[in-house]
């Protein structure tokens, strides 16, 4: 079918469902971070604004969190089901690697997680702002041993091949691998700046629909002090990130460029648009500045960048895939930044929560972090075929021997229960968002914090109705 064969169909598969599953970590790295610096604002400032924002978030997170965790599960099943040759050649190397996450990160972050989401009412006040930060914690070390695995494959080192399985040698450079610092920077970051933009979006679906109190403008001001700050210097980690892959991985840089061959000693030029064909090799309609593909990957006006022509067919990513996420990624970027110096504009001219072009701008870059990240990944993963462990094993060697009828039922089967599940708890999501932060604007308030009334005891009791009552069961100590 469409000239499909079992292989393509685990691709796409494994594509499927790590794509869904990416974006949960994603805002839950994020979201973490923010909860507890909104906590720590909370504690030092004693602005009650504050504290509704944490409570508004935190509801939010523990949905995006079990999502995160469930889909997460689907991912470790499939390397035994669908690859498991693959598992057989680098277990020793992946498995530990994930085991570490489990019993470092999940821990930590599960251990701390009902502190956090159901002791606000039970514990003091520092011993719930230290089950906060060790949460945030937990999703970073999380990314940091993900990250690990998924760069080792990429840039290998650190082991042998022993009877045709890879035997690790050295720990630290199997971690520590030319391309990981870089992953790890260019992931985490990301992850910050989509939550970020999601923040933000919220706040001005709010503002626009004339919801303007002192939670929704901090949620704003706060997103996009992060976007004017963070956007600018992923960039900058997406440039050093460039050069390592054009070290280790050339033929993924010339996929990414569209650049097919060196004319004489003739630099490098920046193709910014056109339509790779693997076919006829060559890059249909391009549109290119001369220089600047030299300027950028080798930061010189005379260094050639490789051509996708010094590879064999066999070995070459497809250039009509990555060429054009990546400029998804990229064009998305320079959208963030720009919004971030639009905002610090408005800042200045006291218009950044009345202005409705930026708000309209600000709403529609809601979800353009999550987009951004999906590009990245798929320029990364595809264009580092045709291998699974970048020039050790391929791609079509590391697939379980399954049937194109098995694989097409199973892909159905997760397209359908994803949708359904996934969609109903990002709906459920949805609606949280749209109700906003709950405040008691001209009522008398309290401190609140733990063994204070109107502080929600219940993660997800944002979508009940408005008359429902808080938990307002007494705490076991005021401070630790």
């Amino acid at each position: 079918m469409f000239g499909l064969e079992a292989l393509d169909l685990a691709r796409i598969q494994f594509a499927f469902t790590i794509s869904f599953h990416i974006l949960f970590p994603a805002i839950t790295i994020g979201l973490a971070s923010y909860l507890a610096v909104l906590e720590g604002l909370w504690l030092k400032t004693h602005n009650d604004t504050y504290r509704d924002l944490y409570h508004f978030w935190s509801k939010i997170f523990a949905v995006n969190f079990g999502m995160g965790v469930v889909s997460g599960l689907v991912m470790a099943y499939q390397f035994g089901t669908n690859w498991s040759r693959f598992s057989d050649f680098a277990g020793s190397v992946t498995g530990p690697l994930l085991t570490y996450e489990v019993l470092t990160a999940f821990f930590l972050e599960a251990g701390f997680l009902g502190v956090m989401l159901f002791g606000w009412n039970k514990v003091g006040r520092k011993l719930h702002f230290f089950a906060t930060v060790m949460v945030a914690i937990g999703t970073l070390i999380s990314t940091f041993w993900i990250l690990a695995s998924n760069s080792w494959m990429q840039t290998p080192q650190g082991f042998e091949i022993v009877n045709g399985q890879v035997i690790p040698t050295d720990w630290f450079a199997i971690v520590f691998n030319p391309s990981f610092p870089y992953r790890l920077m260019h992931m985490a970051t990301a992850a910050f700046v989509a939550t970020a933009f999601f923040v933000g979006s919220s706040a001005a679906w709010h503002l626009l629909r004339g919801k303007d109190n002192p939670a929704i403008r901090t949620m704003l001001s706060m997103a996009m002090w992060m976007a004017l700050i963070v956007a600018p210097i992923q960039a900058v980690i997406g440039d050093f990130h460039g050069l390592n892959t054009l070290e280790h991985q050339p033929a993924k840089i010339a996929a990414i460029e569209g650049h097919w061959e060196n004319k004489g000693d003739e630099a490098t030029p920046l193709i910014l648009f056109g339509w790779p064909d693997m076919k006829e090799e060559k890059t249909k309609f391009a549109v290119e500045i001369p220089y600047l593909g030299s300027l950028i990957l080798t930061h010189s006006l005379d260094k050639q960048v490789p051509a996708l022509k010094e590879f064999a067919p066999e070995d070459r990513p497809n250039s009509t895939i990555v060429f054009w996420s990546f400029r998804v990624m990229v064009g998305l970027g320079f959208l963030m930044i720009f919004t971030g110096l639009w905002s610090l504009w408005l800042r200045k001219r006291d218009s950044l929560y009345t202005s409705r072009p930026f708000l309209y701008l600000a709403l529609w870059m809601g979800p353009s972090g999550l987009i951004a990240i999906l590009a990245g990944w798929f320029t990364t993963e595809i264009g580092r075929q045709p291998w699974v462990v970048y020039g050790l094993m391929r791609t079509a060697d590391a697939s379980s021997n399954h049937s194109f009828m098995q694989m097409s039922i199973t892909l159905i089967m997760f397209v359908v229960v994803y949708f359904a599940l996934f969609g109903a708890g990002l709906g459920y999501m949805m609606r949280l968002v749209r109700k906003g932060p709950k405040t008691d604007e001209g009522k008398e308030t309290n401190d609140g914090g733990p063994g204070q009334k109107r502080t929600p005891a219940r993660p997800l009791s944002a979508a009940d109705d408005d008359g429902a009552e808080a938990d307002h069961s007494p705490s076991l100590t005021k401070e630790i």
